[in-house]
Order: C-alpha cells, then sequence, then structure tokens
C-alpha cells in the first residue's frame, strides 16, 4: 500500500445525533485494515463509505464505554448473517471479551467464524500486531477506566538499488535483496563497494497514533514521536476545562499541546462534546497551539501519500449525514 488511509466513521462523544455518531475510525496502513473504536451504529457508517465488512480482520476497542463499543455485538452478529469464515481479532480491555461472550450467550447469537480477544496490558506500551510490513501497539491513557490509545507504525523500507550501478557492477539477482537490506558489495577485484553507492534511501515509513478519551498525557512522548499524523480527542473548549478534568477529557488546546510536545506532523481533533453545534471554535483554539490541526470531520477520509507526504482530504461520496 502506498498510502495511508483514515476513514471518519463517527467522531461524536457520547450522545448519538441525527448528523453525528459515536467514534469509529477505519485505518489501512501497509497492507493492513484496521477499524479502531466501534460505537453505535458502526455499521451502518461501514455500508455508507463503502467498506466492506470482509475487509475488517482487526478491530481495536480502546475502552468500555458505550460509544466506543456498543457497535461491536450488532457488527458481529451482521457478519454471521453474511456467512463469514474468515477469524476475526479483536484487542481491547480484559473484560472486553467477557462483555461480548456474555451478550451473544444471553441472545443465543451463534457465532461459527474464528473470534479471537486479545487482552491488552494496561500498564505499558505493548505490541499487539506485527508483520513483514507493521508493528502496531498499545499504550495506556488517562480516562477513569481503563484506556488505551494504538500506535500503527509502518517497519522501515529496504532501500532502492541504483540500475545503473546494478549494471556497472554485473551485480547477480541473487545478491539484490541482501544489498537492499543494508550489506556492501565485493566486486570481481575483492574492491569493497559501499551500499550508499549501490542504493538510495526510500520514502520513510509511515505512522498513526490514535489517542480517544484521556486527560492529557504529558509523557506521551515517551510512547511515540514525530507520527504522520495523530488523531488525539478534544472534546471541550478551554472555556469548560474544570469539566474536562472531572469528566477526564481533553480540551481542544490540551490536545494540541500534546501534538506539538510529540512532534506530531499534523493532528486530527474529534470526540466533541455535543453542545458545539459547530466546530469553528474548537478548531481556532487548536490551530493557536499547533497550526497544523484539522477536524476528523465525519464522513472524511484522510489520506497520506507515502512518497510526497501530502494529506489529502475527501469526502465519501456515498456518505449521508
Amino acid at each position: 500500500m502506498e498510502h495511508l488511509s483514515l476513514s471518519i466513521l463517527g467522531a461524536s462523544s457520547a450522545i448519538p445525533l441525527s448528523n453525528r455518531s459515536p467514534t469509529a475510525q477505519f485505518l489501512g496502513i501497509g497492507n493492513e485494515f484496521f477499524l479502531i473504536d466501534c460505537g453505535e451504529g458502526t455499521q451502518v457508517k461501514l455500508r455508507q463509505h463503502r467498506i466492506g465488512f470482509g475487509r475488517v480482520k482487526h478491530i481495536m476497542i480502546s475502552h468500555l464505554h458505550g460509544d466506543h463499543f456498543y457497535g461491536l455485538i450488532p457488527l458481529l452478529t451482521t457478519m454471521q448473517l453474511l456467512d463469514r469464515h474468515a477469524a476475526l481479532h479483536i484487542y481491547g480491555p480484559e473484560k472486553l471479551e467477557e462483555a461480548v461472550r456474555q451478550q451473544l450467550a444471553i441472545t443465543d447469537s451463534k457465532i461459527s467464524y474464528p473470534l479471537h480477544f486479545h487482552a491488552l496490558d494496561p500498564d505499558r506500551k505493548t505490541c499487539i500486531f506485527e508483520d513483514k510490513h507493521l508493528e502496531v501497539h498499545s499504550f495506556p491513557l488517562r480516562h477513569g477506566i481503563t484506556c488505551f490509545g494504538f500506535l500503527f507504525q509502518e517497519k522501515p523500507l529496504p532501500r532502492k538499488m541504483l540500475k545503473e550501478e546494478l549494471e556497472k557492477y554485473d551485480i547477480p539477482v541473487a545478491e539484490i535483496r541482501r544489498i537492499k537490506a543494508g550489506s556492501d558489495w565485493i566486486d570481481a577485484n575483492g574492491k569493497r563497494i559501499p551500499n550508499e553507492e549501490l542504493t538510495e534511501a526510500n520514502a520513510a515509513p509511515m505512522s498513526y497514533a490514535y489517542c480517544t478519551d484521556t486527560l492529557p498525557v504529558k509523557h506521551l512522548h515517551r510512547y511515540f514521536k514525530g507520527v504522520d499524523l495523530l488523531y488525539h480527542e478534544a472534546t471541550f473548549l478551554s472555556s469548560e476545562k474544570d469539566r474536562a478534568l472531572k469528566t477526564n477529557h481533553s480540551t481542544a488546546a490540551q490536545a494540541a499541546e500534546i501534538a506539538e510536545i510529540c512532534k506530531a506532523k499534523q493532528l486530527l481533533i474529534g470526540h466533541f462534546s455535543v453542545r458545539y453545534k459547530d466546530f469553528h471554535g474548537l478548531l481556532a483554539e487548536a490551530q493557536s497551539v499547533f497550526p497544523k490541526t484539522l477536524i476528523a470531520g465525519e464522513g472524511l477520509q484522510f489520506t497520506l501519500d507515502r512518497k510526497s507526504r501530502e494529506l489529502k482530504i475527501e469526502r465519501e461520496n456515498s456518505y449521508r449525514s
């Protein structure tokens, strides 16, 4: 995958409105896709974004407040009705499996496809998924109940061979992989050719960090730094700072301060209180601290190109508010 894509399925806090849905995002990075949180109505939003349910193989649940996982049971049972066979991996707090299994049992709902739960460590940053292209880590947030953020980080890409050098030194095809991994080349005369002369750096790996419901975590930079895209909740304006503290949430200014501390390249803010009819004030507040801030608007898709590092924003054609 030559780009990172993030679809905002829902970005509201707590209470669903007719035109605003609880938190859910769909991320494509590396060669994998992840559903991040699953608020009420998520499966409808997947339909509106034309995201096939079969593409959902990993679901990350940040915490067990309803606006972040009450859409999970309906999604699981719909997958069953669609005759799913592929395994589904669900990552979240330790009690998530119990909550899901009990609801399925009480409603006598049968799930015939493999369902794998992965309980997350609430005390430290932990690698929870890894393949040859990508690593995913969970890390603790501060929200009254156990709550997690997620870091999606591509692994460094191998260096690219310079075609002219390949021909100049008559390097066998069998040696290309080793050289791309960083090795030098010894030519027919025994001369060592430095790797830097034979290759050039590939595009930097892409990264995305997701920080939902939380008080500001001042040491967040210990978990990640310099991510291409950071999503951080911004439930309130600073005028409601006391309420944010009482409810274990962040203000828009605090989200921006965290982005600055973590040296994020771009910030998305969301999870806004339903008291705000529009988000201009929240955006202005965040941008006064961290200018590269955007609203994680429901129905938007953010696409980051690997080579240009340009972030494109599109509204899903099939989306209806």
